[in-house]
């Protein structure tokens, strides 16, 4: 255990991609708790893409991070020094002190996780909030029935793996879109998916279209751009639209170019009926996670569910790590292992 607390802050606002220089490195002594409070040391820390848009100052549905503040993320750590009645030395909890050693909380928001869980971090991917979107946004608002066609863009990142093995579960047709031969083949012989298109491919459009002969149902959209390019002429009528995130689209500076094709969209939806709906997980369905975590639980017990994690050792890893998921160079849900556990 170090004597100090190391944090990542944001040092700038990033310009198109986050750089290394958007980040600093500082250190501080470990915080003191007073009565009624638990000193959290963080184990494991979760990279998320949404991270990009809390590190710039538009309007969103979060308050940006504040230059010198401390990035955002949740978290698995175990407590190491208790003034809180309902919190033991040991325990381990799922928290959201961000990017750094320590953290004190008054125990509002923690979600307990036992003195000996057999993989705390998957409370950072299939058992927290990326299978919990997934698990929600596709089934909530997707609606999925069987030998229905699903379409999931990520399609082995955190969550569309997880939408994708949920689908196929439900008695549907799934075809991921992924970036690259291996994500692909990882895709349909290890997740069961039935197709995987590799969006780096020149012919993106023919391939998705032959494997969608019978058109879209449920399209998960967890990247836009070109991918949900491709996908709109396929959609059939009734056809349902999660939408999660849009990655292709968070470092940009300025719209794509090439027309404007938003009245295309906008006549698809309303001739076709389509129902486009963006959600934010745990503002929407926080009340709901119990439901999720039970099911999860189960299916994984079933072996129903497969689950990859990326694994990166080392806080000061953290900015390159999360450069790198932007940029698609994780392969499965990125965690990075802060500390090691006592």
């Amino acid at each position: 255990m170090t004597a100090i607390n190391r944090r990542l802050v944001l040092s700038s606002r990033p310009v198109g991609a986050p750089k290394p220089c958007n980040f600093r490195l500082e250190t501080s002594n470990i915080p003191q708790i007073t009565d009624g409070e638990i000193l959290l040391r963080s184990v494991y820390l979760s990279l998320d893409p949404y991270m990009r848009g809390r590190m710039s100052d538009a309007k969103s549905y979060a308050e940006p991070i504040a230059i010198g503040d401390t990035m955002v993320g949740g978290t698995v750590c175990q407590v190491t020094e208790s003034k809180h009645n309902d919190f033991a030395i040991g325990e381990w909890v799922l928290a959201f002190t961000g990017w750094q050693d320590y953290g004190v909380s008054n125990g509002e928001g923690l979600i307990k996780l036992g003195l000996n869980p057999e993989h705390p971090s998957y409370a950072l991917g299939v058992m927290g909030m990326p299978g919990f979107t997934a698990y929600m946004g596709l089934l909530d608002i997707g609606q999925p029935k069987a030998g229905e066609t699903v379409v999931v863009a990520a399609a082995t990142g955190a969550v569309g793996s997880m939408v994708g093995q949920i689908a196929k579960i439900k008695g549907c047709r799934v075809v991921g879109i992924a970036g690259g031969k291996e994500k692909c083949r990882f895709a349909v012989d290890t997740l069961g998916f039935d197709a995987c298109i590799d969006h780096k491919a020149n012919d993106l459009v023919e391939q998705l279209a032959n494997a969608c002969s019978d058109g879209i149902d449920i399209y998960f959209e967890n990247v836009g751009g070109k991918v949900f390019d491709a996908v709109m002429p396929l959609l059939n009528t009734s056809a349902r639209i999660p939408l999660c995130g849009l990655i292709s689209q968070y470092n940009a500076t300025s719209l794509p170019e090439g027309p404007d094709r938003l009245s295309l969209l906008m006549g698809q939806l309303l001739v076709k009926r389509i129902k486009m709906q963006g959600f934010i997980i745990f503002d929407d369905y926080g009340h709901r996670y119990s439901e999720f975590a039970q099911q999860m639980m189960t299916w994984l017990s079933e072996g129903k569910i497969t689950y990859r994690e990326h694994l990166v050792e080392g806080l000061e890893n953290a900015p390159e790590s999360f450069i790198g998921l932007l940029e698609g160079k994780n392969f499965g849900k990125l965690v990075v292992q802060t500390n090691q556990p006592v």
